[in-house]
């Protein structure tokens, strides 16, 4: 089931398993107003036990990301590399694509330019 992370908010995340991995699933636009909606959802999964070994954040759908968003990135990247999993991103298009590559993250992350395979919708995150 998919629904609004904050009635107020444009994003929703949604949560599923793919052959991958988690794939973290967030559609619309991340800002500092719900960005730690997408810290708590990465968080969420990547505190799974066991770790999964690749965790992945599909970005297909993001119409608008901020410093809020990457900051929210990063910190899952931080907190995937205490526990041995590989963040990777999926299908950043546009405006998030721009960003990554303006700041550098594009280096940081595993970027996959197509989305994630055999995924299936489980949960929703926030």
């Amino acid at each position: 089931m998919t629904e609004p992370a904050d009635p107020s908010s444009p994003l929703t995340i949604t949560a599923r398993e793919s052959t991958q991995g988690p794939v973290v699933a967030p559609v619309g636009a991340i800002d500092f107003d719900n960005a730690p909606h997408l810290r708590i959802a990465l968080h969420e999964v990547l505190d799974r036990i066991p770790a999964p070994r690749v965790a992945v954040l599909d970005l297909s759908q993001v119409t608008f990301c901020d410093s809020s968003a990457l900051n929210a990135m990063l910190l899952a990247h931080r907190q995937a590399q205490r526990t041995g999993t590989q963040l990777r991103l999926a299908s950043p298009g546009g405006i998030v694509a721009r960003m990554l590559e303006l700041t550098g993250a594009d280096q940081v992350f595993p970027v996959d330019r197509r989305p994630p395979l055999d995924a299936e919708p489980d949960s929703r995150v926030a």
